[in-house]
């Protein structure tokens, strides 16, 4: 964690009391029923995390997604859109045969899964149940699936996963805005069940120990390990792929994620020759004169190209760039006994 989010932490420690009290009342209004929880009369999965910052969720979302609609499912991912201008209630960004918004109007992400997931619709509204409801008694979808929805209550789920990055687990354990968790850890007795993400050797023994606490504090809810692989890498001028060892070298590095440390590191693994490394915020808007300034740096660092994550490079226009821009393209891979278990949920539905 930075020096000033150790710093906002640090001070907001007086309010995160309050702020918990906040989310726990909240809470307990949607249990007792005076705030609605609506069933849509389709399945609905929930992909979500406790803390803030990234834990992997998109990738595990295409996945899912991806399995459902291998089994004969018309699944639609629904998405609050955030970093998007579009301000409709309900906002359609892919039908599942064409995508209508890019990344500035839809968001980074509900595009990037728009893009790589064809026959997946792909909705977004801050509202969530209001798109929600349109991919099911509209458009015809059979099951949903929620990016960041655990905390969107309004939507009753069958399957709620929750999401924890084994880089930061549930970081500093206090609430928002003392800490990184935005609701007390008691909520994740909602979960359905627990995925560690982003395992490697150098953090399977802590994620272990992590693992053995929520099943001490949680024992009904199973917890899962997945780790990430990289595939390949795609040219941002045509949308090609290519063999990694095939990228050009030295490449400097961009990205707007949660954990950029996460993206470095990646690259490190593969033994990337990397001059230079630009970390920006998570859903990083990128303007011309920004693109110009990462041009810039990239090629005063003697870089033969640029590399970036696959939600950033939907943001692009290649015309900001003179070297060639490259994504990474990851791939989720949960352990078997993940994959037993979501199977198992998925034959519950009915296509």
């Amino acid at each position: 964690m930075s020096q000033k989010f150790s710093l906002l932490n640090f001070l907001g420690r007086p309010f995160s009391p309050i702020y918990s009290t906040v989310m726990k009342g909240r809470e307990a209004l949607y249990r007792k029923g005076i705030k609605k929880s609506h069933s849509l009369g389709v399945p609905v999965i929930s992909v979500g995390n406790l803390t803030m910052g990234g834990t992997g969720k998109t990738p595990l979302v295409a996945h899912i997604a991806s399995k459902l609609l291998a089994k004969g499912f018309k699944p639609a991912i629904i998405s609050r859109g955030y970093g998007g201008a579009a301000g409709n209630k309900v906002n359609i960004v892919s039908d599942g045969n064409e995508v209508f918004l890019d990344a500035k109007t839809a968001g980074d992400e509900p595009c990037f899964l728009a893009h790589s997931l064809p026959g997946v619709h792909v909705y977004t509204g801050i509202v969530r149940i209001l798109p929600s409801r349109f991919a099911a008694e509209k458009a015809g979808c059979n099951v949903l699936i929620l990016d960041d929805g655990f905390q969107h209550l309004a939507v009753k789920r069958d399957l709620d996963l929750v999401l924890f990055s084994a880089a930061s687990l549930a970081g500093n354990s206090r609430v928002f805005p003392g800490g990184d968790l935005r609701e007390p850890i008691s909520a994740l007795k909602r979960s359905s069940a627990f995925v560690i993400t982003g395992i490697t050797e150098e953090l399977r023994e802590r994620s272990s120990k992590f693992k053995e606490i929520l099943l001490q504090r949680f024992p009904d809810i199973p917890v899962f390990f997945a780790s990430y692989e990289a595939r390949q890498a795609q040219l941002l001028t045509d949308m090609s792929s290519c063999a990694l060892p095939t990228l050009p070298s030295p490449l400097f590095a961009f990205c707007g994620i949660g954990q950029p440390q996460l993206f470095q590191k990646t690259l490190t693994a593969l033994d990337s020759d990397i001059c230079g490394f630009m970390p920006l915020r998570d859903h990083q808007a990128f303007t011309p004169s920004l693109l110009k300034k990462i041009n810039a740096k990239a090629k005063k660092s003697g870089a033969q190209a640029l590399i970036t994550t696959e939600k950033d490079l939907v943001k692009i226009r290649k015309e900001h760039f003179t070297l060639p821009v490259f994504s990474l393209q990851m791939e989720v891979h949960p352990e078997q006994n993940f994959t037993d278990f979501l199977n198992m949920q998925i034959n519950g539905f009915k296509p």
